[in-house]
């Protein structure tokens, strides 16, 4: 039993940040009473290809999108690695960091939670980690799980929690799903409006906006 605040841990690569990013965390912050949510921008994501910003671009982002966020920091490990950057590796060196008491929380869209068991070690995350999936209006995770991997299907079944709450009861080892509200905002539009010399204002902090168009970021998207 813990009487800790849960933290909520946001990977991705962020290529750029913005607002779907930002409204993702800040739900799972009011919903599961986080202390606090680290974005940990990838370094070399094994899964995807390579990101259009740099590793320090997109770092640079991710500052930029949480000044005056205090519940809000920046997690800088995986970009300052060379190797491919593997949830598993984070998770495990987070928790040698803060304990085995301390609830951790990997923050996930329900399109990434339902290719999770495509992830390295995935398994190995529930040692390490509650996971929080944020589903969006009218595409509830409870359907789309029938058709989903049969490993990933009962370890949903085993561990799906029915309240918030019950992060705060243990380390690690529970799914717990919340509702998002429906936010139409994908890293490629806005790379290619970027590309198009279109405002991207309400699409991303204007910091973040700002930062594109002085660096030329996305020019040959």
């Amino acid at each position: 039993m813990t009487s800790l605040a849960p933290i909520g841990i946001l990977g991705g690569t962020f290529d750029p940040i913005h607002y779907g990013h930002l409204r993702l965390a800040q739900e799972a912050f009011e919903q599961c009473s986080l202390s606090s949510v680290r974005f940990v921008p990838s370094g070399t994501p094994p899964h995807r290809t390579k990101p259009h910003a740099s590793a320090e671009q997109r770092l640079q982002m991710v500052r930029l999108a949480l000044q005056g966020q205090s519940d809000f920091v920046v997690d800088e490990r995986e970009v300052r690695r060379t190797d491919p950057c593997y949830s598993v590796d984070t998770f495990g060196a987070l928790r040698a960091e803060l304990g085995l008491q301390q609830p951790l929380c990997l923050l996930l869209g329900s399109d990434a939670f339902l290719q999770l068991h495509t992830w390295h070690h995935w398994q190995q995350l529930f040692e390490l980690a509650h996971i929080v999936v944020m589903q969006r209006p009218g595409r509830p995770l409870g359907n789309a799980i029938l058709m989903a991997d049969e490993a990933l299907r009962q370890q949903y079944q085993t561990r799906l929690a029915p309240a918030p709450r019950l992060l705060h009861e243990s380390a690690s080892g529970l799914i717990v799903v919340l509702d998002m509200p429906q936010l139409e905002i994908s890293a490629t539009d806005i790379r290619n409006r970027a590309a198009q010399n279109k405002n991207l204002r309400y699409l991303l902090p204007d910091a973040v906006a700002h930062y594109i168009h002085s660096n030329k970021l996305y020019k040959t998207c």
